[in-house]
């Protein structure tokens, strides 16, 4: 925790859930008690914030171990579903990616550049039970003779079926627009021209990280909700940028901070993960998560009592013709207007529309603060993820 000022202990929270005391509230309802009661009120009556998203992470996956066959396989080459999988790793463990695309996708066969089924797609029929067929291939070695194996399966037959997510739940993201004079196709959606539409992919008020902008309370061994079982925080993410933009309340303007989570795709629920499909973009997939945010001093009081309208995100162009497509930041909004379905951009009125799907990021807050009350304790973070000086006295 470095230098963060702990008044309300993790242990005191911890013990208060076990009794059945514990105050928790969801962060959609945290800054109606910081209105009525202040910061130090909010600090002194809630012990726990619970957060949630429901959006597509494309750099999600999962490793699985087919367990062995007999005779024994070094699968060099493992296909779920048509999916290719990565089988670098050991005899019959494979990385299955969430945006690798069936190989001779029948969409794609009509529509070249599209698709229709994925990784993102295997995990959640496996989630959900459902046959999934297994090919595998090796070179054949003294240890591991079979060469060739095929078999119709489900998560039950195999021995490790572990969700391993690199980058996920992203500190606030881009609203996306296209000035240009085409339609485009993106992993932010379709995009038509000259501004006529907007797209964005972030929870708002729910979103964990923006609830915890400088990650206080979140780092490896952080409990979560991951796809309705539980789950950690194993690292931060991959292009973890904290030193970003931020506004005078601390909190992130535009992409900043991410996490590396992990869990047990047996324990998982299908409702809280679903294989997606871009048109034009590729395959990827929708995961929920959820995160308690214990509230040990009033900043944290303070941060999750920030509202949408509290909540900046960054509006850029996707049609620039950049090295990276995506050119200078245009404006910037509220996720109360983006929320409004429209926003007012550069003399021009656009409708707006999420990608990600706030019911689903309420029902995850909801469920998870269920999951306290019962007696889910919070996870002390053992490695703190990297952050930036906090200037005391920014929020409120």
């Amino acid at each position: 925790m470095g230098d963060v000022e702990i008044k309300k202990s993790y242990e005191e929270i911890n013990q208060k859930i076990r009794e059945g005391r514990a105050v928790v509230v969801t962060a959609e309802e945290m800054p109606e008690i910081v209105k009525k009661e202040g910061v130090d009120g909010a600090f002194k009556k809630v012990d726990v914030v619970t957060t949630g998203t429901f959006s597509a992470m494309c750099s999600s996956g999962a490793f699985i171990n087919i367990g062995h066959t007999k005779p024994r396989i070094k699968a060099s080459k493992i296909w779920l579903n048509n999916v290719e999988a990565y089988g670098g790793i050991a005899a019959v463990d494979c990385y299955i990616g969430a945006t690798q695309v069936q190989d001779d996708d029948p969409l794609n066969r009509v529509h070249p550049g599209k698709f229709k089924y994925g990784g993102g797609h295997v995990i959640e029929d496996l989630i959900a039970g459902k046959r999934v067929r297994l090919t595998a291939s090796g070179y054949g070695t003294d240890c591991y003779p079979l060469k060739e194996h095929e078999a119709m399966i489900t998560i039950n037959d195999l021995r490790n079926a572990i969700m391993f997510n690199p980058r996920n739940a992203y500190q606030n993201y881009n609203c996306a627009v296209n000035c240009s004079r085409k339609t485009i196709y993106t992993y932010m959606g379709i995009l038509k021209p000259d501004m006529a539409n907007a797209t964005y992919s972030t929870s708002g008020q729910l979103s964990p990280l923006l609830n915890d902008p400088f990650y206080w309370t979140i780092g490896t061994g952080t409990r979560i909700f991951l796809c309705g079982a539980a789950g950690s925080v194993v690292w931060h993410g991959t292009q973890h940028a904290p030193d970003c933009k931020r506004g005078a309340n601390g909190i992130p303007c535009e992409g900043a901070g991410t996490l590396a989570v992990m869990g047990d795709m047996k324990q998982m629920d299908p409702r809280y993960v679903r294989g997606a499909s871009f048109t034009g973009y590729g395959c990827s997939i929708m995961i929920g998560i959820g995160i308690p945010i214990p509230i040990i001093n009033e900043d944290m009081a303070y941060f999750t009592g920030q509202s949408d309208r509290d909540l900046p995100c960054q509006v850029y162009d996707y049609g620039n013709e950049t090295p990276y497509g995506i050119g200078k930041p245009l404006g910037e909004v509220t996720y109360a207007e983006l929320k409004t379905g429209k926003i007012e951009l550069m003399g021009k009125t656009i409708d707006a529309s999420p990608l990600s799907s706030y019911p689903m990021a309420k029902k995850i807050a909801l469920e998870l603060k269920e999951w306290i009350m019962k007696g889910f304790t919070i996870g002390v973070p053992q490695t703190p993820l990297p952050t930036v000086p906090y200037k005391k006295g920014t929020a409120g």
